[in-house]
């Protein structure tokens, strides 16, 4: 890469496979961006590196921080050594950012400047997305590939990575937690907007099959054998192929008419005659409307890093159901702050809808203490806390 870059003495080099403008971004590469932005130290400068992508400039600057790409998923990780090689001298750390794709860096980077971010492990993972070879290939690997980091000063997003991460070795006194945070302030409770007349429930994420989202579908149709006015709220990109293969065989099984929206308009009245509203994609704005619209966030995923739309729903007035699942316990604070399932566990999903309905007092305090708990978490405190540690770090106190 020729490039005529003027760097500090002071860089930090972030290496991942996807950034902030990437196609295929997601809460891993917002935190990131926002983290960076955010920063309580000001000693440093923040270079990422990571895959070209069509459409992408190989360098550009944004909110201060500095983008590179090059190379392809793979090709990335010569790109990002050479790059290193040609720069070490100004570079005083480098950001290993694990996300089921390793740099390896412990190969090519000295000890004193490898730091180590991962937002979760993903074991189970690896079958759901990548098939029976692929997935025991990455399931038995995982382990070993964690360990070439676990000397590494390390950061990672809740309490249950950081326990999946002692397990494979990594000593506790060098990790640490940053908080996740969403980036708009928590609505004040005279503006969360008013539930909707028909039990309603919302899913927001992903068609995969490690997020639940069938799950969801089949505890929605046993929900709706009590509570025939029932709607359920997709909101995010149909998968086509998974819908057709997975979701309308449980739509048919139970009966449930769909109906997909196309043109999002002002107003939430819904189509009394359709049990199962597909948003499709919404804007941030739209998917807080709707998030406080609903009476409850249904996301029985077998395994995250944390849970950011929990947290969001909570921020405009609206618990969430979740499986006991690394991750998603912390966005609950373990059932303190929402209602958790057995991963899997479709009639306690099932029952525990129709308890949302049914349980007003019960509802409304824990409605209260989820809005309470999700009102530490913004990303200012994510910056503040990332920086903090990065200074602590400089000066050997990580």
């Amino acid at each position: 890469m020729k490039l005529k870059l003027k760097l500090s003495n002071q860089v930090v080099l972030l290496l991942s496979w996807r950034d902030i403008r990437a196609p295929r971004r997601g809460g891993a590469e917002i935190f990131t961006h926002e983290m960076l932005k955010r920063s309580s130290s000001k000693q440093f400068q923040y270079i990422h590196f990571s895959p070209m992508f069509p459409g992408a400039e190989p360098s550009e600057e944004i909110d201060g921080i500095l983008y590179l790409r090059a190379g392809n998923v793979w090709s990335v990780i010569l790109h990002a050594s050479r790059f290193y090689r040609n720069h070490r001298k100004s570079i005083k750390y480098v950001v290993n950012q694990c996300n089921t794709h390793q740099f390896f860096t412990r190969w090519w980077v000295p000890r004193s400047k490898r730091l180590f971010f991962i937002h979760q492990t993903t074991r189970e993972i690896w079958f759901q997305n990548m098939g029976k070879f692929v997935g025991t290939l990455g399931y038995v690997l995982e382990p070993t590939l964690l360990r070439l980091a676990k000397y590494d000063q390390t950061i990672t997003v809740s309490a249950s990575t950081r326990n999946d991460l002692i397990h494979h070795g990594f000593k506790a006194e060098k990790i640490q937690i940053i908080p996740e945070g969403i980036e708009f302030e928590h609505w004040p409770r005279e503006n969360w907007l008013e539930k909707e007349s028909r039990p309603t429930f919302l899913y927001v994420g992903r068609f995969a099959k490690y997020k639940g989202i069938d799950y969801v579908f089949e505890a929605f149709g046993k929900f709706k054998r009590k509570f025939p006015n029932g709607v359920l709220w997709i909101a995010g990109k149909t998968n086509q192929e998974y819908m057709k293969e997975v979701l309308r065989p449980i739509l048919e099984r139970y009966e449930l008419k769909a109906m997909e929206i196309t043109k999002h308009e002002n107003s939430f009245t819904s189509n009394d005659q359709a049990d199962v509203i597909f948003h499709g994609f919404v804007t941030e704005e739209r998917k807080l409307e709707l998030m406080s619209r609903a009476h409850v966030l249904v996301f029985p995923s077998q395994r995250e890093g944390w849970g950011l739309t929990i947290t969001e729903a909570a921020a405009v007035g609206t618990p969430s159901i979740v499986s006991n699942s690394p991750g998603l316990v912390d966005a609950v604070d373990y059932g303190r702050s929402g209602y958790m399932v057995g991963h899997g566990d479709v009639d306690a999903l099932s029952k525990q809808m129709i308890n949302v309905i049914c349980e007003d007092e019960e509802y409304e305090m824990i409605r209260q203490k989820a809005y309470e708990y999700a009102k530490q978490f913004h990303f200012d405190n994510t910056g503040e806390t990332f920086g903090q540690w990065l200074d602590r770090v400089s000066v050997g106190l990580g």
